[in-house]
């Protein structure tokens, strides 16, 4: 149960208080590392999840902890970052919004198919909208301790708005398949 990818899904949980802490400190070294530990544990979500698959160690805790470290690391970071002054416009609470409810959304709709013993599996564009995610608050979190020649805030907060847009698109798709489900358990 404890093997590397395991390990690997564990860290990016354990890693989230350490990166909250040091986004609310508004010092350039505490940004700096805490977009270092929240891009090491984007990582690890790659990684995880590959060295799974490739070492045939796919297991039931790893299925379960993996979307949810995820969801904890991103709604995590996106709701300190939106909430701290100064670090976003207002108008970047809207994505944020987006997302999480999109995430509360997909997370009802997997339990509910799960019930009916169907899977959803992750599509693409869903792990594109993820990367975007990912990057795009990377940059949030850093933010005007950037370097002067890199918007890292104006960076961040269109890739948030991105994201934003993946975000319906694929929330709809999954919708979509969750309804014809729910239609055909109606019939039954």
């Amino acid at each position: 149960m404890l093997n590397l990818p395991n390990i690997l899904t564990i860290s990016r949980i354990f890693v989230i208080p350490i990166v909250l802490v040091l986004i609310v400190f508004d010092d350039a070294w505490a940004r700096w590392t805490a977009c270092g530990l929240f891009t090491a544990a984007g990582i690890t979500d790659f990684f995880d999840g590959y060295l799974a698959r490739r070492s045939n160690m796919v297991s039931a805790l790893g299925r379960f902890l993996d979307p949810i470290a995820d969801k904890l690391l991103v709604v995590a970071v996106l709701f300190m970052v939106v909430a701290l002054p100064g670090r976003v416009n207002e108008w970047s609470l809207f994505p944020a919004l987006v997302i999480l409810l999109r995430e509360i959304m997909v997370s009802g709709l997997r339990e509910f198919l799960a019930e009916l013993r169907v899977g959803v599996p992750v599509s693409k564009l869903a792990k594109v909208k993820t990367t975007v995610q990912m990057i795009a608050l990377g940059f949030l979190i850093v933010g005007d301790a950037g370097p002067d020649a890199i918007p890292a805030k104006f960076i961040g907060e269109i890739g948030i708005w991105v994201a934003a847009v993946i975000t319906l698109i694929t929330g709809y798709d999954y919708l979509r398949a969750g309804l014809k489900h729910m239609a055909g358990d109606a019939k039954a």
